[in-house]
């Protein structure tokens, strides 16, 4: 069946489309972040999520055959923020940042996180309501951008990178389910940000 541009615009119109406004930051990790805290997050992405590729030659054909998961960026997922005037947000990071390791005394925490560091990703409509939720879970912060001044500047606010690194994803919610994400597994874990419960049961 064809497809043309009469198609397009029915579809367009039941469907719509996202928009690159559309999300938002409901939970950063640290539980200490509150949503003014929040509000100054400028940019973040979806995460990505890949299955392994294995060949496999067989008279002189090579044969793709599907591997296990992997979560290419798990290491590096950025959250650019705006920079508030007294640097709260800032503040906040440096000291979770520091919790991990402190080069002043040598010593931090460095077991692996856990399922209460959490990033939660709130996907919402042209009316603000959730269409979709995902959850990062085992997250800590890795890098914290530099801030760049200049004297000669005419005011335009700053802005930072904060690098985190995460364990894996699972998406949450959608529309019309109010259930949490699920993981087969022993462990369990309620987070509750505002009005919204994040459940999840993590095992491997």
């Amino acid at each position: 069946m064809s497809q043309t541009i009469q198609d397009f615009y029915r579809v367009a119109q039941q469907r719509d489309f996202a928009r690159d406004f559309q999300l938002r930051v409901l939970q950063l990790g640290d539980l200490t972040f509150n949503s003014d805290d929040l509000i100054y997050i400028r940019t973040a992405q979806l995460p990505d999520r890949q299955i392994s590729n294995h060949q496999v030659a067989y008279m002189g054909l090579d044969f793709n055959v599907p591997g296990s998961v992997k979560y290419p960026g798990s290491d590096a997922w950025d959250v650019l923020f705006w920079a508030d005037a007294k640097y709260r947000v800032r503040e906040k990071l440096e000291t979770w940042q520091k919790t991990i390791f402190d080069d002043s005394t040598s010593t931090g925490n460095m077991t692996v996180p856990g399922v209460n560091r959490v990033v939660t990703l709130q996907m919402v409509d042209e009316m603000l309501n959730t269409v979709k939720t995902y959850n990062l879970y085992g997250v800590y912060v890795k890098t914290l951008g530099n801030i760049q001044f200049d004297v000669q500047g005419t005011g335009v606010p700053r802005e930072f990178t904060c690098q985190l690194a995460y364990q894996f994803w699972r998406p949450g919610t959608s529309v019309g389910s109010q259930s949490g994400s699920s993981i087969s597994g022993n462990i369990g874990a309620s987070i509750n940000i505002g009005n919204v419960n994040v459940g999840a049961n993590i095992g491997f």
